[in-house]
């Protein structure tokens, strides 16, 4: 089967299975919308009375400036941890040589978020699909299943809210990193943004002079944390000391 039949076929699966969500929902009857990319959650909202939310993936971007569409999971710039799953596209498109589906950025038209998010819904399941528009940027959002108020209550509370960047996963670095100036930046494992953490995992990472301590004390104890003093950062804060250290 050629990509386009293919893709034509995912199309008219998605539409016919959009209809019900949509109608299910009441998906368009919400003016405002807002997603978190940390905890994968998206709220569309009237009002605090009249809202819903869904567990979402990130399916990728298309933009009206340059015609171009980016896969989520080649967006460097990206905190989902989700977008990796969407690899899983990638892989189906390497067995079947869909080229569209294995790399970064392609040329596209006005129809190709629908298209790609069409194939990924076939792909991934889920329970619809949704588009958002912001300046030229059409961003595409698999929704995988409505979630309660409780269970956004627990990912926001497994977040920190940073004065900065708003509610982002949490991280742990010493007392002298910092945004400004280059200390040396050491981990407890290499990271990268947006990674999926097992739930035993943090993000953590100390200075040169704290790495001496920690190999003068022949590791972490009592003496080498109280001089670390560690201190909690955002994810995104976490990463700009990463980059400023490199």
């Amino acid at each position: 089967m050629t990509f386009q039949d293919y893709a034509a076929q995912a199309c008219q699966d998605l539409q016919n299975h959009q209809n019900a969500f949509l109608g299910k929902y009441g998906v368009n009857d919400y003016k405002h919308w807002f997603y978190n990319q940390s905890g994968e959650y998206f709220r569309l909202y009237n009002n605090e009375e009249e809202e819903i939310y869904f567990k979402y993936l990130p399916v990728g971007s298309f933009s009206r400036k340059s015609n171009t569409w980016m896969w989520s999971w080649a967006n460097q710039h990206s905190y989902h941890p989700g977008r990796f799953r969407i690899l899983e596209i990638k892989n189906f498109g390497l067995e079947h040589g869909y080229k569209e589906l294995t790399e970064e950025a392609i040329k596209g038209d006005e129809y190709t978020g629908w298209e790609l998010t069409s194939i990924a819904f076939q792909l991934l399941g889920g329970t619809g699909t949704y588009r958002v528009v912001v300046d030229e940027l059409e961003i595409y959002f698999l929704f995988i299943e409505v979630m309660d108020r409780q269970e956004i209550d627990n990912i926001g509370n497994a977040l920190i809210e940073c004065s900065s960047h708003g509610k982002m996963r949490l991280a742990f670095v010493c007392q002298h990193l910092n945004g400004h100036s280059s200390v040396g930046f050491h981990e407890a494992f290499e990271t990268f943004k947006g990674m999926p953490l097992n739930k035993e995992e943090d993000f953590q990472a100390w200075c040169n002079t704290c790495e001496h301590e920690r190999i003068k004390t022949n590791g972490w104890n009592d003496e080498s944390m109280e001089f670390a003093n560690i201190r909690l950062v955002c994810e995104e804060c976490y990463f700009n000391m990463k980059a400023l250290n490199k």
